[in-house]
């Protein structure tokens, strides 16, 4: 084994949260410098094997492997392939942007970068194991955290958020949890599955699964990880979780821990349970539509531009989930692209929002009115983010959402054609949102403020960056996207999705 790339880029946050607690607390600037050195560690190792990643060969690579309990075979073990280099690359990028936006944080920073860092060293951890066990275990790492960011650090109705927030995820962890042990426990059955104990991902897929039991499954994982996406009827805890956040954390929230869902649904959920994901698949495509289409309307009456991005954010996630439920390579690659993008613009929406509110102290749309004049560097980096969020070509969300769409209408045609008709509703609040904060004649009522500089450029400018870098070179991701996706979707070629939708 060479050098441990992964182990490296996950360990960084781990490791730089403690030495920020062995930092007195009164030093603020050497904890927020300690922070950007091990972040940028994550994000400088995360291109440097996003580059290296061996798109014609495809598969696992990066490997590392270490036994822990042999007994119930349980193993340290990373890898990335098509599927989970992407997310990598994408948490890499917004952890390092979190940074910079949280610079002139002064309550307790100590604290806050000690359980940013740390959370994201958990998020990591997901999308590199290649262990059921440990997937799993980064996963509670990553989500517990949260609650005391929100509830320490987070604005108005921080207490109800952060508690709403807790609850429906570990609901959701533990009908997750049942799952996956049934799963494991099916696995080692002598009369049925392998006879052995095993927590690798890629045994477990292996194994031929009952179909009665893979509906259940199923249906368990797709509840579970669900909250997390997250999906109609249990979406309630994102605007108030997304709205009441630190905005580094929103960024978190919005850009990888939503993500976290919807990868585990694709890397276990369908690849383990391709018959149970059958059976469901019309019902996730309904809900993913109320997603998209319903969540969508309620962003544009909104009047708290947080909330507005906020609830954009599930509508996009309505996307991913009917791409999931499309069940086609096409349709799959346009999910795990919209993960990507969706990331990379909801985490520059909640960075420009929380530097707005921080200068004028109010998210009322109403109160706001040609701040284009005052914040010019703002307005443009809101632009960006705005006709990403309605997929103008050229921006990397109408790559992956067009993808979906191809691959969706040929198994949901009624239902794809509803969905698309979030896209016109994303148009108008988006727009309209930008006209009412950005546009119009100046206000001077906010002459006082001043525009985006120094440090907080740095989000705007990786970020605008990354969301036109792939729309004008959508190949750059989405042929590696395809690698991984490919031998996925052969489980399902045999199998007819659809029905009356």
């Amino acid at each position: 084994m060479g050098f441990p790339i992964l182990s490296t880029i996950l360990l960084a946050p781990v490791i730089g949260s403690i030495a920020v607690l062995l930092i007195p607390g009164k030093n603020s600037k050497a904890i927020k410098v300690t922070a950007a050195l091990f972040s940028s560690v994550s994000l400088i190792l995360a291109v440097l094997a996003y580059a290296g990643y061996d798109r014609t060969v495809g598969g696992m690579q990066y490997v590392e492997n270490i036994p822990w309990v042999k007994t119930f075979g349980v193993n340290y073990a990373l890898g990335v392939d098509g599927l989970s280099m992407p997310m990598v690359l994408l948490t890499a990028i917004i952890l390092f942007s979190g940074v910079f936006v949280s610079w002139k944080l002064e309550d307790r920073p100590k604290e806050f970068f000690f359980y940013m860092l740390f959370l994201v060293g958990g998020v990591f951890g997901v999308f590199m194991s290649r262990d059921m066990f440990f997937m799993f275990f980064f996963l509670e790492m990553a989500v517990i955290p949260k609650f005391i960011l929100i509830n320490v650090w987070g604005s108005k109705y921080k207490e109800y958020a952060s508690m709403k927030y807790t609850l429906y995820l570990l609901g959701g962890s533990a009908i997750a949890l049942i799952g996956l042990i049934t799963i494991f426990l099916y696995a080692a059955d002598p009369s049925r599955g392998l006879g052995y104990y095993t927590f690798d991902i890629a045994t477990l897929a292996s194994v031929k699964y009952d179909p009665a039991f893979q509906k259940f499954a199923f249906f368990l994982l797709i509840i579970g990880f669900g909250v997390l996406v997250p999906m109609f009827p249990l979406h309630r805890w994102t605007p108030d979780g997304h709205s009441a956040a630190p905005t580094a954390i929103s960024m978190l929230l919005a850009g990888v821990i939503m993500k976290l869902g919807g990868y585990a649904i694709i890397r276990i959920g369908i690849n383990f349970l391709p018959e149970g994901a059958k059976f469901w698949a019309p019902l996730i495509a309904a809900l993913a539509t109320v997603n998209a289409v319903y969540i969508a309307v309620v962003a544009m009456v909104q009047k708290d531009i947080k909330y507005v991005v906020a609830n954009s954010s599930v509508s996009h996630m309505g996307y991913v989930l009917i791409g999931i439920a499309s069940l086609n390579a096409a349709a799959i690659d346009g999910a795990v692209g919209q993960m990507f993008a969706h990331g990379i613009m909801a985490a520059l929406f909640f960075s420009l929002v929380g530097n707005i509110y921080d200068k004028t102290h109010t998210r009322e749309i109403a109160d706001y009115g040609g701040l284009a004049h005052q914040m010019p560097r703002v307005a443009a980096g809101f632009m960006i983010a705005s006709l990403a969020s309605l997929g103008l070509p050229g921006m990397f969300n109408f790559v992956s959402e067009f993808a979906i769409f191809v691959g969706a209408v040929q198994v949901f045609k009624v239902l794809s054609v509803i969905s698309i008709f979030a896209v016109v509703v994303t148009a108008i609040y988006a727009l309209r949102v930008m006209k009412q904060t950005f546009f119009g004649p100046r206000n001077e009522k906010w002459d006082h403020i001043k525009d985006a500089k120094g440090v907080e450029m740095v989000p705007i400018v990786l970020l605008g960056g990354v969301l036109l870098l792939f729309g004008f070179f959508p190949h750059l991701i989405m042929d590696m996207i395809n690698s991984g996706v490919a031998p996925l979707a052969e489980k399902f070629v045999s199998l007819k999705i659809g029905g009356i939708f």
